[in-house]
C-alpha cells in the first residue's frame, strides 16, 4: 500500500474538521485561522494530484493573501468598534439540511456515473458539462448578484 491513500484520507479528515471549525467557531479570528488551515489542506490535495502550480496559487493567493486581508480587516474593525467581534450561528439546522441534500445529490450523481468515473474522469466531466453546462456558467453570476443584494442589508443592520 502506498502512502498516497493515507495522505488523502488524512487531508480529507483535516479539511472536514477545519471546515466544521470555521462554521462552528464563535470567535471570528479563530474562524479565519481554521479557514487558513482548510485552504492549506486544499493545497495539499492539489499536491497529491500532481498539480503543483494550483497548490502554489492556493497557498499564495488564498492561504496567504486573502487570509492576511481578512485578519487585517478584523483587527481594524475591532479597533474601530472597540469590542470583540463574534459570530452567531443561528441557521445551523437549515445549513445542515442543505448540506445533506447536496451530499445526497452528489452521491447519486456519482453513483449513476460510476462506470464513466472508473474508466476516466474526462468523460464524466464532459457529460456533466453537456447536461448542466449552463447552470455551471450561471452559478457565479447568481452568487455575485446575491452578494450585492445582501451587502446593503448587512450594512443597514449595523
Amino acid at each position: 500500500m502506498t502512502t498516497e491513500p493515507i495522505a488523502f484520507w488524512g487531508l480529507s479528515i483535516l479539511l472536514v474538521g477545519s471546515a466544521l471549525a470555521v462554521v462552528l467557531s464563535k470567535n471570528l479570528f479563530h474562524a479565519v485561522l481554521w479557514l487558513a488551515l482548510a485552504l492549506t489542506g486544499t493545497a495539499g490535495v492539489f499536491l497529491l494530484l500532481d498539480a503543483e502550480f494550483l497548490a502554489a496559487v492556493q497557498l499564495l493567493l488564498y492561504a496567504g493573501g486573502i487570509i492576511t486581508i481578512v485578519v487585517f480587516a478584523i483587527v481594524v474593525t475591532e479597533r474601530l468598534v472597540g469590542e470583540r467581534l463574534t459570530q452567531t450561528n443561528m441557521r445551523i439546522p437549515g445549513g445542515a439540511a442543505v448540506a445533506a441534500v447536496l451530499l445526497a445529490f452528489i452521491v447519486t450523481t456519482v453513483g449513476n456515473q460510476r462506470d464513466t468515473l472508473l474508466s476516466g474522469g474526462a468523460e464524466m466531466v464532459c457529460a456533466l458539462l453537456e447536461s448542466h453546462g449552463r447552470a455551471i456558467q450561471l452559478a457565479p453570476i447568481v452568487i455575485v448578484c446575491e452578494l450585492f443584494n445582501v451587502a446593503p442589508q448587512m450594512l443597514a443592520a449595523n
